[in-house]
C-alpha cells in the first residue's frame, strides 16, 4: 500500500441514512449554535471561538484516526454545522458584510476549494478520501460550506422575504429536484452530491430558525437547547439504528 493511502475511505458511504443524519445535524447547527450565542448570550465572536476550536479539534482527530468511525465522523461534522452559524453569524452582522455579501463570498470560497481539490488529487469523490490531503481538502471544503448554508438561509428568509417556513420549502424542493436528477438521469454524481451537501445546510438553517425564532419573527419559539437536545438525541439513536459503513472506491493514488 502506498505511502499515506488507506485501504478504506474516511467517510461514510452516501445513503438515505447518511442524509437523514446529515439533515438532522445541520438543523443542530443552527440551534446549537444560536443557544451559545443567543440564549447564553456569549456573543457571535466567543462562540465561534468555541465552536471553531472543537472543529479543530474533532478534524484532528479524525485524520488521525485508522479507519471510519461513525461517532466521530458525525461529531466533528457537528462541530463545522455549529461553527459554520457562527461564523456566518459573526460576518454577516457583527462585521456587516450581510447576507448577499457573506453568502456570495462563501459561495466563492466553496467553489474554490473544491476547483483547487479537484486541480491538486483529480477527484472530489467523497469515495476517494482516503488519504491526510484528501481529508483535509474535504473538511475545509465541508466547514465553508456549512457556513455558506447558514448565510444563504437567512438571505432567503430575511433578503429574499420567503420567511423561514418559505426559506425551508425552496430549498427542500430544491433537494427534491436534486433526488429527481439521481434516480431519473445520468447527472454527475460527484456534482448532485455537493450541490445536495451544500443544500442541506440551509435547509437545516431555516428549520433551526423556524423551531427557535421568536412568534414575532415567523418562528415558533421553542427552546433552543431544548430543540437542541432533542435533535443530538435523535441523531445518536439513528447512528445505532442505521449502522453507518465507510464509502467504496477506488483509492486515491
Amino acid at each position: 500500500m502506498t505511502a499515506g493511502i488507506r485501504d478504506a475511505a474516511k467517510v461514510p458511504a452516501v445513503t438515505l441514512g447518511f442524509w437523514v443524519v446529515k439533515n438532522l445535524a445541520t438543523t443542530l447547527g443552527e440551534t446549537g449554535g444560536d443557544t451559545v450565542t443567543m440564549q447564553l448570550g456569549l456573543g457571535y465572536l466567543v462562540g465561534t471561538a468555541i465552536f471553531l476550536s472543537l472543529l479543530v479539534v474533532f478534524v484532528a482527530w479524525q485524520i488521525a484516526a485508522r479507519r471510519f468511525y461513525p461517532l466521530l465522523y458525525w461529531a466533528t461534522i457537528l462541530a463545522s454545522t455549529t461553527a459554520g452559524t457562527t461564523m456566518a453569524d459573526f460576518a454577516d452582522r457583527s462585521l456587516g458584510i450581510g447576507y448577499t455579501g457573506g453568502s456570495a463570498l462563501l459561495l466563492a470560497l466553496v467553489l474554490g476549494t473544491l476547483a483547487a481539490w479537484r486541480w491538486t488529487l483529480g477527484s472530489i469523490d467523497v469515495s476517494t478520501v482516503r488519504t491526510r490531503r484528501a481529508e483535509a481538502f474535504y473538511w475545509v471544503a465541508i466547514t465553508f460550506s456549512q457556513t455558506l448554508g447558514t448565510a444563504l438561509g437567512d438571505w432567503a428568509a430575511d433578503d429574499g422575504g420567503l420567511g423561514f417556513g418559505g426559506g425551508a420549502l425552496v430549498f427542500g424542493g430544491a433537494l427534491a429536484v436534486l433526488a429527481a436528477l439521481y434516480f431519473t438521469t445520468r447527472v454527475n454524481r460527484v456534482l448532485l452530491f455537493w450541490a445536495a451537501f451544500i443544500l442541506t445546510r440551509p435547509l437545516g438553517a431555516t428549520v433551526g430558525d423556524l423551531l427557535d425564532k421568536p412568534v414575532a419573527e415567523g418562528g415558533f419559539a421553542l427552546s433552543r437547547a431544548l430543540a437542541t437536545a432533542v435533535l443530538a438525541g435523535a441523531i445518536v439513536l439513528l447512528l445505532l439504528v442505521l449502522p453507518q459503513r465507510a464509502a467504496e472506491g477506488e483509492a486515491a493514488h
